[in-house]
């Protein structure tokens, strides 16, 4: 008994994990969010609309600085302030931040958004029952073992979401009529826009796949496509 004890305690505590942290996601972004008006925005979302076949595509603004888009596990689109300051002030163009758009529509009909939620929660509870396991055979290091082998498995889950959303977006644009394009350019500015510095970190313990790989991810994917 005392050997699945860790591990029952650790389900029981993803379960926990993952209603409180859906409940503290929403009440957040309720509070600290308006729906987009812009009148060119509009348009080119009305695009994406178009060809998802669907009435709008509503997007909402959330209140914080750090440039940013996401997608929340209810299906809403959100664009942080500071990333539409970004456009506003013409560091970025509508037609790119149309492109982040559809990046996290694709996480919505990925399955990305909610899973993340409930891998969030299961990570946690991982990591828990890791530690507690460890720290019996390993004292002190497992703790830190069972945070690295939870890191990287996080990381390595996300990359793998991001280039499948990165390939919705494009099959997307394209069909709207907006092209690849704008996504490609936006690559080129994100690490500036965002204040990242190359070399930071291994490219196996990031959450987002490197810049330069997405980009060459997208011209893979467009070279399947036109020889098809």
């Amino acid at each position: 008994m005392l050997r699945v004890t860790p591990i029952l305690l650790a389900v029981l505590y993803a379960f926990a994990m993952y209603h409180f942290s859906a409940w503290r996601t929403r009440r957040e972004l309720d509070a600290r969010s308006t729906e987009l008006a812009d009148p060119v925005l509009k348009r080119l979302t009305d695009r994406l609309a178009a060809a998802l076949g669907v009435a709008r595509v509503p997007v909402h603004i959330y209140e914080i600085d750090p440039v940013n888009g996401l997608a929340a596990p209810d299906g809403r689109i959100f664009i942080t302030r500071g990333f539409y300051r970004k456009y506003q002030s013409g560091e970025v163009t509508g037609e790119e931040l149309t492109s982040v758009i559809a990046h996290e529509l694709g996480h919505v009909a990925l399955g990305h958004s909610r899973r993340r939620m409930i891998d969030f929660s299961g990570q946690n509870a991982m990591r828990t029952a890791l530690a507690m396991l460890l720290g019996r055979f390993i004292p002190f290091f497992g703790v830190w073992i069972a945070n690295m082998l939870t890191t990287l498995l996080a990381a390595r889950l996300s990359r793998a979401d991001e280039y499948e959303a990165d390939e919705y977006a494009a099959a997307l644009l394209t069909k709207a009529g907006i092209g690849v394009a704008p996504q490609k350019s936006l690559f080129h500015k994100l690490d500036a826009l965002t204040q990242q510095r190359a070399g930071v970190a291994p490219a196996w313990l990031l959450s987002h796949p490197k810049t330069a790989e997405r980009i060459a991810a997208l011209d893979r994917l467009e070279a399947r496509w036109q020889a098809h």
